[in-house]
C-alpha cells in the first residue's frame, strides 16, 4: 500500500474543507483533553512522564496545550498502551492512518 502523508492529504483539501477540519479538530481537543485521556488510564503525570522518559513538568506543559503535532501525540498515545489512528471521512470514502512511529 502506498503511504501519503497527512499533511499532503490536508494541503490537497479545499480551503473551506481543511477550515472544517481546523474546527472539528478543536471540537475533538476540547472534548477529550489529554489530562482526562491519561487519568482514563489510571496514570498520573508522574507516571506518564516515567514512559516518556520526560520530567513531571513536560507532560504538565503538554496537557496545556492546545494544539500539538500528531506525531507528539502518537508517541504519548503508544506510552499509554494505545495506538492513534486518525480518520478522515469524504462521501465517497475515508482514508484511515495509524500512527507508526
Amino acid at each position: 500500500m502506498a503511504r501519503t502523508k497527512f499533511k499532503e492529504l490536508r494541503d490537497g483539501l479545499p480551503e473551506d474543507v481543511r477550515r472544517g477540519l481546523d474546527a472539528e479538530k478543536q471540537r475533538t481537543i476540547d472534548e477529550l483533553p489529554l489530562n482526562r485521556l491519561r487519568a482514563s488510564r489510571n496514570l498520573t503525570q508522574e507516571q506518564l512522564a516515567n514512559l516518556l522518559g520526560m520530567p513531571q513538568s513536560n507532560v504538565s506543559r503538554l496537557e496545556r496545550q492546545a494544539d500539538m503535532h500528531v506525531s507528539t501525540l502518537a508517541h504519548i498515545v503508544e506510552a499509554m498502551g494505545g495506538e492513534l489512528e486518525i480518520r478522515a471521512n469524504f462521501p465517497n470514502g475515508e482514508v484511515v492512518r495509524l500512527s507508526r512511529l
